[in-house]
């Protein structure tokens, strides 16, 4: 897939943005909103859903160089078990298909990619189905700290893309004895 060259103003990526819900300004000058889907549909309690990404794209394979943003929040799929793509929930959030391993293991790997040195990667992750645990095994670091939302299964997790010589320096300090 070819690059795209990112403007100097750009600093952050919201890699699977879907309708930008949790954005307070959905047209952020400063951020690029990516998703696979570009679509609009109306949900079942009548109300118009828009995914309309700046960029289309896979979060698995992204089209920008190495380290191009600061920020990147990466809020993948959560849920397995929705039946089909028309469904209001897949709709809306999207969902994990075929082998979700591989899938999130590659977006995190990506988010990492295009993040600048030490940049900040935003992960949100609704342990419903899947386990956090099992998510974050799929992580190349630990994150720094997170926080469980309002909703009991809403996790948010702080990563920092750090050199090798400090991660391995941060996977020491907490090992287990």
């Amino acid at each position: 897939m070819p690059r795209i060259e990112m403007t100097p103003n750009v600093k952050v990526l919201d890699a699977c943005c879907g309708g930008r819900m949790f954005w307070y300004d959905r047209a952020n000058p400063i951020a690029t909103f990516m998703d696979k889907r570009n679509e609009s549909f109306v949900l079942c309690n009548g109300m118009e859903h828009h995914v309309k990404p700046d960029v289309v794209a896979d979060f698995t394979n992204m089209p920008f160089p190495d380290e191009s943003f600061y920020l990147v929040v990466f809020d993948p799929p959560h849920l397995t078990s929705l039946g089909t793509d028309t469904s209001w929930l897949a709709q809306k959030y999207g969902r994990l298909i075929g082998d979700w391993r591989d899938m999130i293991r590659e977006g995190f790997s990506e988010c990492f990619r295009v993040l600048k040195p030490n940049g900040t990667l935003i992960f949100k992750w609704s342990s419903y189905e899947v386990p956090l645990s099992e998510v974050l095994e799929l992580a190349p670091q630990p994150p720094l700290f997170g926080h469980t939302g309002t909703k009991i299964n809403t996790h948010w997790m702080c990563f920092l893309k750090s050199d090798a010589s400090i991660l391995g320096k941060m996977e020491s300090n907490t090992a287990q004895p």
